[in-house]
């Protein structure tokens, strides 16, 4: 990285920690001075001591380990079925016909507007809200794998054909090493809309498993108008977000696009 980037990086996320402690300010002096209630809009000091005490001496914690355990279930699922459908897709042209016709009609389709017909079909256990989950993840993984197969050079499988590469080596060495920040980039989308999806979901469940996951937290905590609590839970699922995003994904891209040179 050059020293002119390095410089704008640094001064970006100075930008960044500007904003969020300008916004934990505002939120802190709007609390202090009377001007909303308690119950719509708790002190900042609040919301950490519910999320301490929730951590600590309730089921948060178990709560959210059954929620991401589900969510990461689910996504490591949709990567295996829709790598399954994309190499299908190659060598068949009516199984890429159908995983078209199934992209088309199931991509736009928010995996809450099938809740009815999961609870049907499922329950309102952990299998619904894995349906729910894959139902999430699947298409954006689909779709970005397929963009990033279509972006290989032919002489690449030109070239594995005539070193006789058996067809496994071809898929993996060549095909998946090369559409993997295409594979990445959906593996993003398809967390982003899980995510939220779970969440939902778990409202509506309600105690899946023996805890619930922190959709039911929250869930709860409005049930008993437990403002603080709300914004603790509100605030788990935003920095579990952006922890995925910013840690994880970039702790992967470290460790395969750029050390490989994708």
């Amino acid at each position: 990285m050059s020293k002119k980037s390095s410089s704008v990086t640094v001064k970006y996320r100075l930008i960044l920690i500007f904003w969020s402690a300008s916004i934990l300010l505002l939120w802190q002096v709007v609390s202090m001075g009377g001007m909303v209630s308690e119950l719509l809009l708790p002190s900042p000091a609040s919301v950490l001591s519910t999320l301490k005490d929730s951590f600590i001496n309730g089921d948060l914690t178990t709560q959210l380990l059954f929620s991401l355990k589900v969510i990461f279930t689910g996504i490591l699922v949709s990567v295996a079925a829709a790598s399954l459908l994309v190499f299908a897709g190659q060598r068949s042209l009516m199984i890429q016909g159908l995983v078209q016709v199934l992209s088309v009609i199931a991509h736009p389709l928010p995996a809450l507007a099938l809740l009815p017909l999961i609870i049907v079909w499922f329950g309102t256990g952990e299998a619904s809200i894995l349906a729910i989950i894959i139902h999430s993840a699947i298409w954006p993984v689909l779709l970005n794998l397929k963009s990033g197969f279509s972006t290989i050079p032919p002489i690449y499988l030109d070239a594995a054909k005539n070193l006789e590469l058996n067809a496994f080596s071809i898929a993996f060495e060549i095909q998946m090493m090369h559409a993997l920040p295409h594979l990445i980039a959906g593996i993003k989308i398809a967390f982003a809309r899980s995510w939220r999806a779970l969440i939902g979901a778990e409202m509506v469940f309600g105690a899946v498993g023996d805890t619930g996951g922190i959709g039911w937290y929250i869930f709860k905590q409005r049930t008993f108008m437990n403002t603080p609590g709300l914004f603790a839970g509100i605030l788990v699922v935003v920095v579990v977000g952006i922890l995925v995003e910013s840690v994880l994904f970039r702790l992967i891209e470290k460790n395969t696009v750029e050390k490989w040179g994708n």
